[in-house]
Parts: structure tokens; C-alpha cells; sequence
């Protein structure tokens, strides 16, 4: 990979001191990563100023750590002041000194007993029961209120926990949250009790204590677009930029498959098999299924790799546009997209993540006639209740099931 036109030799201070002989494979670092030349300078411009700090300060390198930093960044603060992404810069750079062993690994601080607990109960989420990193974003900080409000002014003794506990907390908290919130809540409360039960922490059922959050099933229609207006968004996307056909394949996968904002994320290079024109999703739950590739989506696929996608070490089929040059951290960037989308299209909807064209997929093609077994199939769910709820915008099928309105039609 070609390295940046930097220059060490026109940077002062930067071949002297205890930081210089590790500044090329910096360089390299940056330039992996995607890193522009003006960007790269500028880097390497705050490090030769950083190792003058260090010599001045009679600092060791051993002893480099993010304490060492952040003095540094306060004496600049004071002197000239700091730009954006100094910070980010230097902490980069000890990580690389990390890795090679030349400055020492972070100190480990002891965790609280509360936050032991709710990081063990995060990585049992991901490595014994197989869930995403969103399940933990999101059951995670329910538990650490509930934990923080139930022992706010005693000792951490989770045997102690009763029903009462449970239900006040869903009473307190329940109300003040939109339903799908409130069911997070409770869902999230049950799993985390189903854990301690299963590692001996307690000795009762208290998953079955835990209120149910009323929701009518069916109450509600799915929110959706129509496929007009779903083409019209497709229609805005500026296809003449690397950006944009990253981000018109996304919505055309999106679009036809109805993949989640996650499974986008979580696509690789190797999951498309171009042979035979399928595409490996990875679904909730660590499951694997195929999709088969539609040549629109193919052929939007294929012109975003061939001319849109970064030069990366990354395995992932979608790059960020900025350095570093990797794959997207989380959903909500796919569901940011999607709102800029729809901004740009001026298509109007109560609903802007990246599930409104997942539902819009599923209530365009009732309407056309598919059987709900196919639009199950297709989504990959795993009940067919689920399914069920797209039989409510099919209004022909049910116009005849309508009682008459007493009196005559009004």
C-alpha cells in the first residue's frame, strides 16, 4: 500500500527523542487505516511535539500512559490550545507502543461489585446465549438502575433480592417509557434473574415475579411506505460518489431483502457468493441463513466494491467514509442513513430507522398477493405469529370479515 507523502525531515523536532524511531511504523499505521496525507502530518506534527514535552519532563516511555497524555494536552491547552482529534491522535499512537511492548498495558482497575456483576451478565449475553452487542447496549442499563436503586444504601447482596423489589421498579419506571421501552424493561429484568438463578445467585424463580407490560397483540398497524415513495428515496441517491453507492447498495439491501440495520453491519466479503448469487445473513441469535442476490442488488453491490469502497484491511462489505477506514461500529449509523434519505427525498414518515423499509418490503408484498408464509421466509422469522401482524394491511382480504355497521353504512 503506498504510504502518505509525508516528510519526517520538515517536521521539527521529530528524528530526536525517545518517540522518533517509532514514527514510521506510525506512519504506517495511519495509512492503513485510511488516514490522508494532510491528516497524517498533522498527527505526526502533534507527536513531535509531544516527544519535546517528554524530554523536557524527563518522562520514560515505559511510564507513557493516558495520565501522561492528558497532562500533555493541558499544558498545550494552556500554551496554544488543542485541535479536535488530538486526543483520539495520542491514544492511538500508545496503543500502537502498547502492541509492541514498549510502553507498559494499562493499569486494571478493580471493578465495583455492581459493575462486576453487569459485565459478567453482558458477556453471558454475547458468549453463552449467542445475543448482539445491542441486546447488551440495551438490557444493560436497566439492570444497572435496578441494581443502584435496590442497594443504593446497602452492601451488593443479590440473595436479598424479593418480588416486591421487581414489581416497584417496573411501577416506578414503566409509565414513564413508550411501550416497546417498557417491554424492553421487563424483558430485560427476566433475563437478567434467569442468569442469576442459573449461577446459583438465587435460589427462587423471581423471572416469573416480574410484571407483564400490557400490549394488545395486533393493536397496531406496522408502519411503512409505499413502494412509490420507496423508490423515490432510492431515486435521490447520489450514485455518482463513492458515499453514494455505498449507501444505495444499503438501501436497495435493505429495500428488497429486508435485511435488519445489524445484519448490514455485520456483512462480510466472504458472505456473497457471487457464483450463485446468494447472500449469507447473519441473524439474530448468531443464526446463519441465505438469501438468494437479485441482480439489482447484485449489480448495485458489485459498483460500490469495484468503485466506492475504500482500500481497507477490513473484512466488512461496508467501509466508513472517514478514517479510520473500517466497518460501522453499530446500527445506528444504518439507521442515520436511512433518516438523511429520506430528508433528502422529502419523503414524509412517522417512522425514519432502517425497519421502515423492512416493514414497508413486508406490507408491499401482501398487497401484491405473496402468502404470509412467504414474507415470513423471507424475513427469516422465527414465528409465524410475527408474521401475522402484516395481515392487517391486507384491507380486501379483510373488508368481507367486517360486521355491518348498524343502521346502514356511514
Amino acid at each position: 500500500m503506498k504510504k502518505p507523502s509525508v516528510s519526517l525531515n520538515t517536521i521539527t523536532g521529530v528524528r530526536v527523542g525517545r518517540l522518533a524511531k517509532y514514527l514510521d511504523a506510525y506512519i504506517t499505521l495511519l495509512t492503513k487505516q485510511g488516514y490522508s496525507a494532510v491528516s497524517t502530518r498533522t498527527q505526526i506534527r502533534l507527536i513531535a511535539k509531544f516527544n519535546q514535552w517528554l524530554q523536557w519532563k524527563h518522562a520514560e516511555l515505559y511510564d507513557l500512559d493516558e495520565i501522561v497524555i492528558e497532562r500533555f494536552l493541558q499544558s498545550r491547552q494552556k500554551a496554544s490550545g488543542t485541535r479536535r482529534g488530538d486526543t483520539a491522535a495520542l491514544r492511538r499512537f500508545l496503543h500502537m507502543l502498547r502492541q509492541q511492548g514498549v510502553a507498559r498495558q494499562p493499569k486494571r482497575t478493580p471493578l465495583c461489585p455492581q459493575r462486576r456483576i453487569t459485565t459478567k451478565y453482558g458477556r453471558y449475553l454475547i458468549e453463552g446465549r449467542g445475543l448482539s452487542q445491542a441486546t447488551v447496549v440495551n438490557y444493560v442499563p436497566f439492570i444497572d438502575r435496578f441494581l443502584s436503586e435496590r442497594f443504593r444504601r446497602v452492601p451488593l447482596n443479590l440473595s436479598q433480592l424479593r418480588a416486591s423489589d421487581l414489581t416497584g421498579f417496573v411501577q416506578r419506571h414503566a409509565h414513564k417509557l413508550g411501550v416497546t421501552r417498557a417491554q424492553l424493561l421487563v424483558s430485560a429484568l427476566r433475563s437478567f434473574l434467569r442468569y442469576l438463578r442459573y449461577q446459583g445467585k438465587v435460589r427462587t424463580d423471581l423471572a416469573a415475579c416480574v410484571p407483564t407490560v400490557a400490549r394488545w397483540s395486533f393493536a397496531t398497524l406496522p408502519k411503512f411506505l409505499p413502494a412509490g415513495a420507496i423508490q423515490r428515496v432510492l431515486d435521490h441517491v447520489d450514485q455518482q460518489t463513492a458515499v453514494g453507492r455505498r449507501n444505495y447498495a444499503i438501501l436497495l439491501l435493505l429495500a428488497r431483502l429486508g435485511l435488519r440495520s445489524c445484519e448490514i453491519v455485520a456483512l462480510n466479503l466472504e458472505d456473497i457468493d457471487w457464483e450463485n448469487a446468494r447472500i449469507t445473513i447473519r441473524s439474530k441469535g448468531g443464526r446463519l441463513s441465505q438469501l438468494p442476490l437479485s441482480a439489482d442488488v447484485g449489480r448495485a453491490v458489485a459498483q460500490y466494491l469495484r468503485h466506492g469502497r475504500p482500500r481497507s484491511h477490513c473484512r466488512r462489505v461496508f467501509i466508513r467514509d472517514r478514517a479510520p477506514r473500517v466497518g460501522f461500529a453499530n446500527s445506528i449509523a444504518i439507521s442515520t442513513l436511512v433518516m438523511r434519505a429520506l430528508q433528502n427525498a422529502r419523503v414524509a414518515s412517522a417512522r425514519k430507522g432502517a425497519h421502515l423499509f423492512r416493514h414497508s418490503l413486508a406490507t408491499n408484498m401482501i398487497r401484491q398477493g405473496a402468502s404470509l408464509e412467504e414474507i415470513g421466509e423471507l424475513l427469516r422469522h422465527q414465528s409465524p405469529n410475527t408474521t401475522a401482524l402484516y395481515a392487517k394491511v391486507d384491507l380486501p382480504a379483510l373488508r368481507p370479515l367486517a360486521l355491518p355497521w348498524p343502521g346502514g353504512a356511514r
